[in-house]
């Protein structure tokens, strides 16, 4: 396995701490304190350009070296933002729009180099089609809590909620929240010195 350069990700995020440590990274998480709302006419992917970077800009100060991941995950479904739902009211409602449709997951990613300052700022597009979902069913996942700290109210990688997903077209791990193998190739790029 290839020597990656020490990573500060930018996230208190289990699944993305998990893919860090599935592709042989040795990292640190902190959280990051920024404001995740939209820019008034900002276009999903700017968004989550832009607060990616905003991420991995707000914990990297008083850091002199590897590099700070910073990352952000949002469903769009016709047009509309979904981010995570502010209660299970909303999580409910994102649900019921979801089922027996497609919708796009974009996941922003950026990477700062800090002995250079040098930044990387890319993305991934997954679209994911959800089967119909019955009230019970979504009463029974609501319930559960997990659709709270996840965009769009689901997680794919939860035991239940992936059950609702009928097909995806694109990379599961964007999905999850960091396309894996653009970070990866992204970071040992970085370790090469190129």
């Amino acid at each position: 396995m290839a020597s990656l350069p020490f990573v500060i990700l930018a996230s208190s995020s289990p699944r993305r701490q998990q893919l860090l440590r599935q592709m042989g990274a040795e990292f640190m998480a902190i959280s990051p304190d920024i404001d995740e709302g939209p820019l008034a006419g900002e276009e999903p992917l700017a968004l989550v350009e832009r607060l990616a970077l905003g991420k991995a800009l707000a914990v990297s100060p008083g850091r002199d070296n590897g590099v700070v991941l910073g990352s952000d995950t949002i469903v769009v479904l016709d047009g509309d933002i979904l981010n995570k739902p502010a209660d299970p009211a909303e999580a409910r409602r994102m649900l019921e729009r979801l089922s027996g449709r497609t919708h796009m997951v974009l996941t922003g990613f950026a990477l700062v180099e800090l002995e250079s300052g040098r930044r990387h700022v890319d993305h991934e597009r997954t679209e994911v089609t959800f089967r119909t979902i019955d009230e019970e069913e979504i009463e029974q996942y609501v319930a559960s809590g997990a659709p709270l700290d996840k965009a769009g109210a689901y997680g794919i990688q939860d035991d239940f909620g992936a059950v609702f997903i009928e097909r995806i077209a694109g990379d599961y791990y964007t999905v999850v929240g960091l396309p894996l193998t653009k970070v990866y190739m992204a970071l040992r790029r970085i370790a090469s010195g190129k």
